[in-house]
């Protein structure tokens, strides 16, 4: 694609400079528009990839306020990079719509109920704290979701509603900063990124984590002064809260590195993982954790990746059928495609997957609050295609994914690490007691 960015604004602006370089890369072959999930729903040039590419390039181009029709359109991408995997010339779509947002959120005034949803989402949710009195509260106002969905501007607070758990967890014994011991030799020393809204909703994920990865002789550390990765405020357009963010994580996991080497940073939560692993990129212009970012990025693993290094064998009899769901943050965002299904086969279990893997289920951070029809017909085609799979459970490595898809299929959903957990001797998840589950192969045979 040809561009006209003044050679001044270049090489003033390293971003932007950045930017310029991914438009370059973009020949127009509109491979994109047949795995972008709002395209194949809307039918609409300007919700696919190259289509809001011919709109950034034009916004960044004049550097210009970002007009309605950009914010629109831009705000209706997922970010779920579907089209990363499928263009063939490598553009870095994900780098240019980060930019894009930024810019939005600088130059452009949203109406008032928007401003104030988006600034209720980013001082809630990265805060356990506060995420969890919210929840209580939410406790209350979910049975008034419907009611309030029909009341022009707080359709995105009915969407935020109906998501909310009818009940708070119970907070999970591992959490804060500690240091828990593999059983056995130690193999390996990992730090576990505790995240922000996963420990509040569904800690018994990175409680499974734990336990599996200490039976199996890895140290697991919770590094003291980490908290939210930054990825929900930076798909917002927040810069500078996201970057503070990864500031604030980066010298938590050099401390930790520095007080007794880690071999892995796991992540549970694979939209996580995507933001910390392009934390090199995201501060390669500050002199003061550029390097040490980088450092933290080539750490950074989806809990799948070492799970795949292990050597599971099960330890109860498996052999029920699993739909694993791909997220999108997971095959696209970190192109990590085979690990988790090895890992569940490898345990004894039968693997399915849903037609149309490639395609969102509509969750994405924060959409399914800020654009929730999308993300509603997303999830319902998702849940379609998982149902004719015909299997016991749904396995993911998202929280997102899970919250979503629950909230359209009766099937059990969990995150793929709880089963590999019981599989090797834990305990059985809780969506999937009082169900049979455990007793499923035998009764096929």
């Amino acid at each position: 694609m040809q561009t006209s960015f003044a050679p001044e604004r270049l090489a003033a602006d390293p971003q932007l400079a950045s930017s310029e370089k991914i438009l370059r890369t973009c020949v127009h072959c509109g491979f994109c528009t047949a795995t972008c999930p709002t395209y194949v729903l809307l039918g609409d040039e300007l919700d696919s990839p190259r289509g809001r590419i011919y709109l950034i390039k034009e916004m960044l181009e004049a550097d210009k306020p970002a007009t309605e029709e950009v914010v629109r359109h831009v705000d209706r991408c997922l970010s779920c990079l579907s089209c990363m995997t499928t263009c063939p010339s490598g553009v870095n779509y994900m780098h240019l719509v980060d930019h894009a947002r930024a810019h939005i959120e600088k130059t452009y005034r949203r109406p008032l109920p928007d401003r104030v949803m988006r600034a209720v989402l980013a001082a809630v949710l990265p805060y356990p704290g506060r995420f969890r009195l919210a929840l209580a509260g939410a406790v209350f106002a979910k049975p008034f979701a419907a009611l309030l969905g029909r009341v022009p501007g707080l359709k995105s607070v009915s969407a935020m509603l109906a998501l909310a758990p009818a009940k708070s967890e119970p907070r999970s014994a591992h959490e804060g900063p500690g240091v828990f011991p593999a059983a056995g030799e130690r193999t390996a020393r990992v730090a576990l990124l505790q995240g922000c809204a996963q420990q509040v909703l569904e800690p018994s994920i990175n409680d499974a984590t734990i336990r599996l990865l200490t039976r199996f002789g890895v140290e697991v550390v919770h590094a003291e002064g980490e908290g939210c990765c930054g990825s929900l405020v930076h798909h917002m357009g927040r810069e500078e809260e996201s970057l503070a963010s990864a500031r604030r994580n980066v010298d938590a996991w050099t401390k930790a590195i520095d007080a007794g080497g880690l071999d892995a940073i796991v992540v549970t939560t694979s939209g996580c993982g995507t933001t910390i692993k392009d934390y090199g990129f995201m501060l390669r212009e500050d002199p003061a954790y550029a390097e040490k970012a980088a450092r933290v990025s080539a750490l950074a693993r989806d809990v799948s990746e070492v799970l795949a290094t292990l050597p599971l064998r099960p330890t109860r009899e498996t052999g029920q059928t699993v739909a694993y769901h791909a997220a999108c943050s997971i095959q696209h965002g970190q192109q990590i495609k085979e690990e988790p299904k090895d890992v569940l086969r490898a345990l004894g279990f039968v693997v399915k997957e849903p037609a149309e893997g490639h395609l969102c289920c509509g969750s994405a951070g924060t959409y399914n609050i800020l654009q929730p029809e999308i993300a509603t017909r997303l999830r319902d085609r998702k849940a379609a295609n998982l149902a004719k799979t015909g299997a016991d459970v749904i396995a993911a490595g998202n929280i997102g994914c899970l919250t979503q898809i629950r909230s359209g299929l009766p099937t059990p959903c969990v995150h793929t690490v709880e089963l590999a957990d019981w599989a090797t001797g834990g305990p059985l998840p809780a969506p999937l007691q009082g169900g049979g589950f455990e007793r499923r192969p035998e009764a096929a045979a």
